[in-house]
């Protein structure tokens, strides 16, 4: 088939390579002719672990094409689907949607008779209902459910498909587009424009919900000396919980999630129902950034005017490049405001960290940025970070003192290496690296 794929950022790009990938011709438009012509070109302008080689293959081939030209766009596709972001709109908390009222407005004045445009951005319920009735084309909602750093497989193979359609020849032509994937066993769920939208907001608040709970139960462990890692295993083990989700930490961020939550209780409140719940989820989450600035002032003897602190990661997740509302950054400059002289280490994100966050000091690597340090802050999970040698590490800072922002570094192996070891929920260790056994022993290297 010839389908056209209306904005090429995350969703966009990655949903048009794979539309490649499964054998259609694909035309990707964007209003940004940088964007357009780097695409073109093969070059991907953000990190997603297997898109460029996809990109680059088939750009080359001819089965993949970018450009600015809606017309041309209309004229091409049999499908178009609408990739378009869905940023918070400032003081409301709700979804501004310009971007998706503009992809619609362009691909529709444009589409021949007999195309199908489906929306596959996250927006509030009633927003395909509105646009059918404005546009009186036909049109589809097709939910995406990407995890950055995991896009491709889960566009190539994803746990399952939602349609919310209007008619049989709409369903049949969303199959026809899956076919290769449906072909693999893939489930589907079609239904109305209504179920469609709140299946992605409705995923996306319980994943938030799931991760405040055991953050909250982190609170709930600090305040009464209980170990949340032991806890969250325990209860992982019953089916009906399962352990994802599961790990506390700093807690989440990116450009899904907080404002998904956000947009959904602000739309629940128009519609006369009350999602309460969802705020203090987003209040819990805020919380652990907290707790992270209480335990860095904490540890550098009540506060930190003044000390260098390591901060490993800033991007809001492993696998990414994505600094959007990541915890790391908000830690880092927050603790800058504080006083204290901050160095930060990402293995993907520090371009789009360093525009963002210019005041604050960036290395190129985790051993440089632990040069030095007086305190080390692990505050995005990559593997680089759990394979780190604590007794070499524990030789290039002046003082040998870590917080666990994520729950994945051994606590014992960082504490025989002679660390004051602090994790979020979790009782401190006890023996060699104690903050009491560590009295006089920092070195103090100018």
């Amino acid at each position: 088939m010839r389908l056209t794929v209306i904005g090429t950022g995350y969703l966009g790009a990655t949903h048009a390579a794979c539309m490649a990938e499964l054998g259609h011709e694909v035309l990707g438009v964007d209003v940004d002719p940088e964007k357009v012509a780097a695409l073109q070109g093969g070059q991907v302008p953000f990190h997603e672990p297997g898109l460029p080689e996809l990109i680059a293959r088939h750009t080359a081939s001819g089965r993949l094409a970018f450009t600015t030209d809606h017309a041309a766009a209309g004229a091409f596709g049999e499908v178009h689907f609408v990739c378009v972001g869905t940023p918070q709109r400032q003081g409301s908390g709700g979804a501004d949607l310009t971007h998706v009222d503009a992809a619609f407005a362009a691909i529709a004045g444009h589409a021949a008779e007999g195309s199908l445009i489906v929306g596959k951005s996250t927006v509030p319920v009633g927003t395909a209902e509105r646009l059918a009735a404005r546009h009186g084309a036909e049109i589809a909602w097709n939910p995406e459910f990407l995890r950055e750093g995991h896009a491709v497989e889960d566009t190539l193979r994803p746990d399952r498909l939602v349609f919310g359609v209007r008619s049989a020849r709409a369903e049949g032509l969303l199959r026809e587009v899956y076919a290769p994937v449906l072909g693999a066993g893939t489930p589907v769920v079609s239904t109305d424009f209504p179920t469609a939208e709140l299946v992605k907001t409705a995923a996306n608040a319980f994943l938030a919900t799931k991760i405040s709970f055991i953050n909250a139960m982190a609170e709930v462990c600090e305040a009464a000396g209980g170990d949340v890692g032991v806890l969250a295993e325990a209860i992982g083990y019953d089916d009906r919980i399962g352990g994802k989700f599961l790990r506390a930490g700093v807690g989440f961020g990116g450009g899904c999630l907080p404002k998904d939550i956000r947009a959904f209780a602000h739309r629940a409140d128009e519609l006369g129902v009350s999602l309460a719940f969802l705020r203090e989820v987003d209040a819990i989450n805020m919380r652990r950034r907290d707790k992270v600035v209480g335990l860095a002032r904490e540890l550098c003897g009540g506060s930190v005017l003044g000390a260098r602190v390591a901060v490993l990661g800033a991007a809001f997740k492993p696998g990414s490049d994505d600094i959007r509302d990541s915890p790391a950054l908000n830690v880092a400059a927050r603790l800058r405001l504080d006083g204290a002289d901050v160095t930060v280490y990402d293995p993907e994100a520090l371009d789009n960290a360093r525009k963002a966050y210019p005041l604050l000091g960036y290395a190129l690597s985790a051993e440089e940025a632990l040069e030095r340090a007086d305190l080390v802050l692990h505050l995005t999970e990559w593997p680089q970070f759990r394979e780190l040698d604590p007794e070499r590490a524990a030789e290039l800072v002046s003082r040998p003192r870590i917080v666990d922002g994520r729950g994945t570094l051994d606590a014992g192996r960082w504490t025989v290496a002679g660390w004051h070891f602090r994790a979020l929920g979790r009782p401190a260790p006890v023996g060699e690296g104690t903050l009491e056994g560590l009295q006089g022993r920092g070195r103090e290297r100018q």
